[in-house]
């Protein structure tokens, strides 16, 4: 392993909206020396939140990218958005990284979505660091955020960091381990001195503590342990990075991001617990592949992964690319085996916000670089080696959580809101655009209302459109209940040849979702065999358009038992007419019942909003399935009406001060009571008219 890959660092920063994970970004960039000034989110001046739209709502609406050097070891950052409306991708950008520092807020502790991205990180076994940020604000409580990350998470911690002091009496931390305070002043500058009076005995049995838990995870230094043998804390510090590795422990530091505290003991984690790109849990790191596991070396066929596409002004489409084995040289021909082209790499640029410098070295294992004007390379590709081409499996994506209908301001500009909005699926691949065949809208999909208010923003000011958000039309249905018989008879004779197609049919409600059943039960030859499927056309197209408010037909149930012919006038056509007419008589004589589309929903919140979030649903006409609380946070499930759910992303924020999270997904049609069908009914007849 060279030098200077086993000391390079490929990690990811994670946590809830609002933990302050861009302001940790900054700070770790400050201290390193890559930026500056230190930014601030309110001022618009951080480094990594450059969009227009992330300047206006103050939060990251897409991955951040920087790189810096840190004791001359290269350093890769990544800072994942922590707003759920925008990470939808993370398993994407997870796999562009060797690790991850979770960060974690001092006031709030772990919230919902705090566990819901600590499930993705274990998922993919990555290894962590964590950081509890805001040690400096009101309110903040240090050992209730380790307790969250211990019960709540289920993670084994190793305290490298005790705070001295806290709130507005934060001033530094102690290193445990090494038995040293370091003391922060002002400017953010760092001194170390000696662990001050009043902690000296928590620190010793802290340290007690934690070289035990430590000696646990190595079965050597267990035994020494227990023998009562000193083990000296090199011996202790690799072990703790092993552990990492392993998932065994996670490392827990803590500081202000905002008034720069705690910054260099943050990258001395980083660089002493988690992994080079060449180190895996068990030994040599590899690449899984379509074709089989590749072990992961500087000199091997090069292997590349597209996490992410991003648009920059100048250079145009910027593919985000992690080289995952094999070195990267500048203007080398990169085969795409996903879309089977060729692509030159041409420069190789380093990200540092919405800046790119131009490296004057290759690009070796776990490096991240930007590619430009790649031809024919989206998100998800694998870049490889023309003569040992491989693909590496794109990460499975989760299912849009909603849909809007997307229309243009003006008429006549539909195709230019629809070009301009695809375009943004080029670098935004939660998104989706698809056409609703039954209702004609343009649906605009993807992961909460707030993701796709953003990208119609964004739409507006990239291409000078104006596309507007109207909310979908709800998908009802009709049906029927009961059973009848009918004639459906077409004749018409002109100066020609004339039309008639007799049939009498027998139409019967069927179970719910059992969908439309034909069965063709003449006998004796009544309708020529030939015309008998267009009968059953006729029912099909009218079915479509429904019958009280222009919704289709389902779960029912049509039995074609008798008619009659003109053996000149017959046809297809005339006995299409005469299904329809049939149709049309058997829901004059059955009941007609809406059915309306009721999606599951899963909630998560802390477990003091579960009786306002039962309520809630309860007022939107859903039955709740069941909850279940653990580590202080509930999982509530419940079917509701899919109309009841159009702003509920706005209700759960409101309700939990952003600490709700949620997911909903299509299950089943339901019956729709009396009150709200007339409603739908009346606005459908109203519309027609």
């Amino acid at each position: 392993m060279s030098d200077n890959l086993a000391s390079q660092r490929t990690y990811a920063l994670i946590g809830h909206g609002g933990c302050g994970k861009t302001s940790v970004a900054e700070m770790l960039l400050f201290t390193t020396g890559a930026v500056g000034r230190l930014g601030k989110i309110e001022e618009g001046t951080t480094a990594l939140d450059y969009e227009p739209e992330e300047i206006k709502r103050r939060g990251s609406t897409q991955p951040g990218l920087a790189t810096y050097q840190f004791n001359k070891n290269r350093h890769f950052l990544l800072d994942v958005p922590g707003d759920g409306s925008f990470n939808g991708d993370l398993p994407f950008l997870l796999r562009a990284v060797d690790g991850v520092v979770f960060v974690v807020d001092a006031v709030d502790g772990v919230k919902p979505l705090t566990k819901k991205l600590w499930g993705e990180v274990v998922k993919l076994g990555l290894p962590a660091v964590f950081f509890i940020n805001k040690m400096d604000r009101d309110r903040a409580d240090f050992d209730m955020a380790l307790s969250g990350i211990r019960e709540k998470l289920g993670v084994k911690t190793y305290v490298q960091n005790l705070p001295i002091g806290a709130k507005e009496a934060f001033t530094g931390v102690v290193n445990v381990l090494e038995g040293k305070a370091y003391l922060f002043d002002d400017k953010g500058g760092v001194t170390e001195g000696p662990i001050p009076d009043d902690m000296a005995d928590e620190v010793e049995t802290l340290r007690e503590t934690m070289v035990e838990e430590i000696a646990v995870a190595d079965e050597q230094l267990m035994e020494r342990y227990l023998e009562g043998e000193e083990i000296s804390t090199e011996e202790l510090l690799a072990t703790v990075h092993k552990a990492t590795l392993s998932g065994q422990l996670c490392p827990v530091c803590c500081g202000s991001a905002l008034k720069n505290m705690g910054g260099a003991r943050l990258l001395a984690a980083v660089q002493n617990f988690l992994p080079g790109p060449l180190e895996g849990a068990d030994g040599p790191k590899i690449v899984t592949t379509e074709s089989g596991d590749i072990p992961v070396s500087e000199s091997g066929p090069v292997v590349a992964f597209v996490f992410k596409t991003l648009f920059d002004p100048f250079a145009g489409q910027l593919s985000m690319t992690r080289v995952l084995t094999g070195t990267l040289n500048t203007n080398q021909d990169l085969q795409n085996p996903v879309t089977d082209t060729l692509e030159r790499a041409g420069q190789i640029l380093l990200p540092l916000g919405k800046e790119t410098v131009i490296s004057k070295e290759p690009a070796g294992p776990g490096s991240i670089v930007a590619l430009a004007k790649l031809k024919d390379t989206a998100t998800g590709n694998t870049l490889c080696d023309p003569k040992k081409p491989v693909i590496v499996p794109a990460p499975v994506l989760p299912p849009p959580m909603i849909s809007y209908a997307l229309a243009p301001a003006e008429k006549g500009d539909e195709d230019k809101v629809f070009a301009a909005m695809t375009k943004l699926l080029d670098e935004d691949i939660t998104l989706s655009i698809t056409r609703d065949e039954e209702t004609g809208d343009i649906l605009l999909s993807g992961m909460g209302q707030t993701h796709l208010e953003t990208a119609v923003e964004k739409a507006k000011r990239r291409f000078k459109v104006s596309p507007v958000l109207k909310a979908p039309k709800i998908p009802y249905r009709e049906s029927v209940k009961g059973k009848v018989e009918v004639q459906g008879r077409h004749k018409k004779q002109t100066g020609g040849r004339g039309q008639f197609g007799d049939c009498w049919i027998r139409m019967e409600g069927q179970a719910r979702g059992a969908g439309y059943e034909f069965v063709d039960a003449i006998v004796g030859g009544a309708i020529p065999r030939q015309y008998i499927p267009a009968v059953d056309k006729g029912v099909v197209e009218s079915a479509a358009r429904g019958y009280v408010a222009g919704y289709p037909m389902v779960d029912f149930k049509v039995t074609l038992y008798d008619g009659s012919f003109h053996t000149v006038d017959s046809s297809e056509m005339a006995f299409k007419i005469a299904g329809s007419i049939a149709f049309k008589a058997a829901c004059e004589k059955l009941k007609i019942s809406l059915l309306e589309p009721i999606v599951l929903v899963s909630v998560s919140c802390p477990d003091e909003y579960m009786g306002d979030i039962i309520g809630d649903l309860s007022s939107r006409r859903g039955k709740v399935l069941g909850s279940d609380s653990t580590g202080g946070i509930t999982e509530i499930q419940a079917h509701v009406p899919m109309a009841e759910m159009q702003e509920y992303a706005k209700t759960l924020s409101s309700m939990t001060g952003g600490q709700g999270a949620f997911t909903m997904a299509f299950d089943h049609y339901e019956e729709c009571p009396p009150p709200i069908a007339e409603k739908v009914i009346a606005e459908s007849r109203k519309k027609e008219e």
